[in-house]
């Protein structure tokens, strides 16, 4: 079992920072809606990995808020992705593009 000392944990928060900056970098440089999904996607991931990787420090004791937290983060990630999927192929039956830019002209 890998130990979850000062340093097991920061390997954890680190690669809950890195998923985090790709999720941002991706929702913010793509004009893609698929590509705005997939970076919400990877910062609630990283939301995720990091209750679970903090609960499992408490799980000795009994305590489970952690993965609690991080399971309702995946539960909330799902719906999220189908609500927005949905979303998606609603706008792209009537626009048949899926580019930010353009769905805006929809609008008016």
């Amino acid at each position: 079992m890998v130990e979850l000392g000062p340093d097991g944990l920061t390997g954890y928060l680190v690669a809950a920072a890195v998923l985090f900056v790709a999720g941002v970098f991706a929702a913010v440089a793509r004009r893609n809606a698929i590509g705005v999904l997939i970076g919400i996607e990877l910062m609630l991931n990283a939301a995720a990995l990091q209750f679970t990787a903090y609960g499992r420090i408490h799980a000795a004791t009994g305590d489970v808020q952690g993965q609690t937290a991080g399971v309702f983060v995946v539960v909330v990630a799902a719906a999220e992705a189908v609500v927005a999927l949905a979303l998606l192929f609603a706008v792209y039956r009537s626009a048949h593009d899926i580019d930010l830019e353009k769905t805006r002209e929809l609008h008016s």
